[in-house]
């Protein structure tokens, strides 16, 4: 196996190296059967209830080391494999991104407690891991060094979104406060250690100075900037207007693998692992509005689930080895059992730390894990970072993960629901974070029409005693249909107090705020609220402009942690009603 690993350019070197021609027709016979058997064994497993990670491994393990065993080896690796697995690896990851990393959350919540549940989550778990990947306290006779041994702990420490967002889907919990909290966390944890474990594995592993972190963190900051830019302000606009010049078919699938592989091509050039950069490209495609993201990335998540994804994790179980049952068994008791009590005392002391509800169940939601780390593991080891042996034995561990993890955490967490002192809703969950559990709803299932606003005649004293709610910051003030604009609690304290009595808000007010619109899909004015940092947004007639009322962040999230919301595709009829039962509340307790 090339040790330059995942890398196109260690993939071309090779193809320049070469003495001979690579076996093509080995290399379709090994692409057709892995694609075949992938496939065929996840509609088994799906029967089954098993994830599709562990079919796709489980095929290639039989067309591999068990074929093998057998005297019948029907495929084997080879350059043209590895270069398609290449691919895969950015396509995957830039999934990853796109699906699982919420940029807009990360920031949100610098300064609350999920991020410093999340931070401390890792760094405990880290820490613990590191005593297994380095030489400090035991020698596992694993022989990294310090950078490698950090992007290894980091595997060994991270969690996989997309387990544990199946189960509290599957179960209802996402919509509830401990499963909001437990996904919340994962969110930033899951972000900070890839941010980690791609910093570890690239080109500028080795140089861990002072002055090359710095360097390494302006090149990561400049790459993010640009990335952003490119795939959120320029892309979008870029495809409509070609669509609306040219008319080609799968135009914007073919521009969007396009700028992928170019970002990972800059990545690459900038002394970062290209999977870094699919990373961060997906991330900032995930803050387009969902209208578009609807309309670019069904192509690419076809081209993904249908090729690369299966070849790439049958890839894991075709590399697979026995020889991993070589390895002392003092090796693999500290491999298995050390970071996973470490997992689970990082994410306790975490959520203990930072006040979360049910810490234990916070703590056992964030110990699925699998996927993502079966991905890694399968970098690591085509970069020369870990050896067969050991890259053999961590898949087994994380197919374990895979197949126990689910029931457990879907354990803990009903038996936390099922308290009656939990809170009822939770206000300071980042707005990235609620869109995951939202899906087709638009603004107007949810919007309040018969709720009271403040005039803009009314004092700012008057507001203050009367409006004001310690849990909200923003506020509309509006003239019957005539919007005005929108009052910031936090500006009122630049106002000197006895200007109160005498200031009307209208003088105050943000006089072009934000709007959305009722046809508006919820997920999408959500992300409009996070990039202008409001908490209510004015909703507008689109023919007359006329104003309609307003949603804010408490609504939407009352809306998702409703018993009557247990549903993932909740019906509008079933909104509505919960809608009006809020109406009619707020109504009631609403000042004169």
């Amino acid at each position: 196996m090339p040790a330059e690993g995942f890398s196109l350019q260690g993939i071309m070197d090779l193809f320049r190296l070469s003495d001979h021609t690579p076996d093509l027709h080995q290399s379709l016979l090994t692409l057709g059967m892995l694609i075949i058997v992938a496939k065929l064994a996840e509609g088994v497993f799906r029967r089954l209830r098993l994830n599709s990670i562990l079919a796709y491994a489980v095929a290639g393990m039989f067309l591999g080391p068990v074929m093998e065993l057998t005297g019948i080896w029907w495929v084997e690796s080879t350059l043209h494999l590895e270069l398609v697995l290449a691919l895969g690896v950015f396509v995957f990851f830039f999934l990853i991104g796109l699906d699982e990393v919420d940029i807009s959350s990360f920031m949100s919540s610098l300064k609350g407690h999920y991020f410093l549940a999340a931070v401390l989550s890792v760094t405990v778990s880290l820490g613990i891991a590191m005593l297994v990947t380095t030489e400090w306290v035991f020698d596992f006779g694993l022989r990294l060094n310090f950078t490698e041994s950090l992007a290894l702990a980091g595997v060994l420490s991270m969690t996989s979104l997309g387990i544990v967002a199946k189960v509290l889907t599957d179960g209802g919990y996402l919509k509830k406060p401990v499963g909001l909290q437990i996904f919340t966390v994962v969110i930033i944890a899951e972000l900070i250690a890839l941010l980690l474990i791609g910093f570890s594995i690239g080109e500028h592993a080795h140089q861990v100075t002072p002055v090359g972190i710095l360097v390494l963190l302006g090149k990561v900051v400049g790459f993010s900037v640009v990335t952003w830019v490119l795939s959120s302000r320029v892309l979008p606009p870029l495809v409509a207007q070609l669509q609306r010049l040219i008319h080609v078919p799968q135009l914007s699938l073919g521009l969007l693998l396009g700028m992928l592989f170019l970002i990972v091509y800059g990545a690459e050039a900038a002394g970062l692992h290209g999977s870094l950069g699919a990373l961060l490209f997906g991330a900032s495609l995930s803050s387009l509005p969902y209208q578009v993201q609807r309309e670019i990335i069904p192509g690419i998540r076809s081209v993904a689930e249908g090729l690369f994804v299966p070849l790439f994790f049958a890839s894991a179980g075709l590399n697979f080895s026995f020889t991993f049952a070589t390895l002392p068994l003092a090796a693999m008791a500290g491999l298995a059992f050390i970071p996973f009590f470490g997992n689970f005392t990082g994410a306790f002391i975490g959520a203990y730390v930072s006040r979360l509800t049910v810490p234990y169940a916070v703590a056992t939601g964030l110990m699925g894990k699998g996927v993502a780390e079966i991905a890694l593991l399968l970098v690591m080891w085509n970069s020369g970072i870990i050896d067969e042996e050991v890259f053999s034995f961590l898949v087994l561990v994380m197919f374990c993960y895979i197949l126990f993890m689910p029931g457990v955490i879907n354990f803990a967490v009903s038996r936390a629901s099922a308290r009656t002192d939990l809170p009822a809703k939770l206000d300071d969950i980042p707005l990235g974070v609620i869109r995951f559990a939202l899906e087709d709803i638009k603004i107007d299932d949810i919007l309040d029409r018969a709720h009271q606003y403040p005039a803009p005649t009314v004092t700012v004293r008057d507001f203050t005693e009367q409006w004001v709610d310690p849990q909200q910051s923003h506020y509309v003030v509006a003239d019957r249909e005539a919007l005005i604009g929108i009052v910031s609690v936090e500006m009122l304290r630049y106002l000197p107090k006895e200007a109160w009595g005498h200031t009307r808000l209208d003088a105050v007010v943000r006089r072009k705020p934000p709007l959305a619109w009722p046809d508006e899909l919820v997920e999408d004015v959500l992300q409009r609220m996070s990039e202008q940092s409001v908490s209510v947004i004015p909703v507008l007639e689109r023919d007359t402009e006329r104003f309609l009322g307003a949603v804010s962040t408490s609504d939407i999230t009352q809306l998702i942690t409703m018993e009557t919301m247990g549903e993932s595709r909740p019906p509008h009829r079933q909104v509505e009603t919960a809608a009006r039962a809020r109406r009619n509340q707020r109504t009631e307790s609403t000042p004169e």
